[in-house]
């Protein structure tokens, strides 16, 4: 049961790339940054816990927001399901499969075939286009061109899969409601509600009181962790290729900028634009920073790494402040 005349959407980040095809079947082309700043996407976390072997940094707002926002700005019907019944969640999506219409699904990446660099991260986002008797047919980001295919019991896994992130068997659909949408509103009213929810961040762990409290912990980190390489390296290489577009998503938010600029017809918005593309040069100068502490071990590299996300804080607050203000 494959859908026939389905078309992807292609996208680096996995929740943009699984909704933006959903988005596809009923007529709605966004590119993937405007996805992602329609979905007021844009965030910060810092965690470290006990059972961790290193802090999770992320540049996103939580799993599963980024897709309710989208549907609710774009006045958008979302319809979630989730069970812990393995037969249930597998009929909520043939269900839709059979009427000719994909589904999203969040799962555990661990269990894919296709994925080779073995992480467990239940967060994760993939649109399901069909199946067979033994596979999966699936979207994902930057996986054989997007297409691939996962074996059925191993989807099974990635969807029922417990731990941080994860959800039960989420599978969601998205459909039209009556009356449309003015793009031009909708990207006001993101821009100033992403912009509000970043400047108050509801602990310190979170966006810029994040990125300064990193600054200030990376040094103890470390002197505390017992492989520098892997903790650093890894650190490196989720935040510039781990679907967030590089500069940990901030590539994306400068290009929905840039394009709601061109939209709006607003020269404040465009120098926004520009503001984030100085400050994802920054990510990437804290990318390559970490990747050079974990091959030499050299605390000097963390240092500077420290520095730059000090001011990464400061610039980034700086320049959400401008934004709330222009689209008030």
């Amino acid at each position: 049961m494959i859908i026939e005349n389905f078309t992807k959407f292609n996208g680096q980040h996995c929740e943009t790339t699984a909704t933006g095809c959903l988005l596809k079947q009923i007529g709605i082309d966004f590119s993937e940054p405007m996805l992602f700043g329609i979905g007021e996407g844009l965030g910060f976390i810092y965690w470290k816990m006990k059972i961790m072997n290193f802090p999770f940094i992320g540049g996103r707002i939580k799993p599963d927001l980024l897709t309710e926002n989208i549907c609710r700005n774009l006045n958008l019907d979302p319809d979630i399901k989730e069970t812990s019944s393995i037969k249930k969640a597998w009929t909520n999506v043939t269900h839709h499969i059979e009427k000719g219409k994909a589904v999203g699904l969040k799962l555990d990446c661990f269990h894919l075939d296709y994925f080779t660099n073995k992480i467990h991260f239940a967060g994760h986002y993939a649109a399901i286009y069909g199946y067979d008797d033994d596979y999966a047919y699936l979207v994902d980001t930057h996986q054989q061109g997007g297409m691939v295919k996962t074996t059925l019991k191993n989807l099974e896994l990635a969807r029922n899969e417990k731990g941080s992130m994860s959800s039960r068997n989420l599978s969601f659909t998205i459909s039209k409601n009556k009356g449309d949408f003015n793009l031009s509103q909708v990207i006001r009213k993101a821009i100033y509600k992403n912009a509000q929810a970043y400047l108050n961040p509801p602990i310190k762990n979170f966006c810029y009181k994040g990125i300064l409290k990193a600054s200030e912990e990376i040094t103890e980190w470390f002197h505390n962790t017992a492989d520098k390489k892997r903790d650093f390296q890894t650190t490196a290489m989720l935040m510039e290729r781990a679907g967030t577009g590089g500069s940990l998503f901030r590539n994306l938010y400068c290009d929905f900028l840039k394009e709601s600029s061109v939209i709006l017809d607003s020269n404040d918005i465009h120098e926004c634009a520009n503001q984030f593309e100085r400050i994802a040069k920054d990510w990437k100068k804290v990318s390559v920073l970490f990747e050079k502490a974990g091959e030499t071990e050299n605390i000097k590299y963390i240092n500077q790494a420290s520095e730059i996300l000090t001011d990464i804080s400061n610039t980034e607050k700086s320049t959400m402040e401008a934004l709330k203000k222009i689209c008030i």
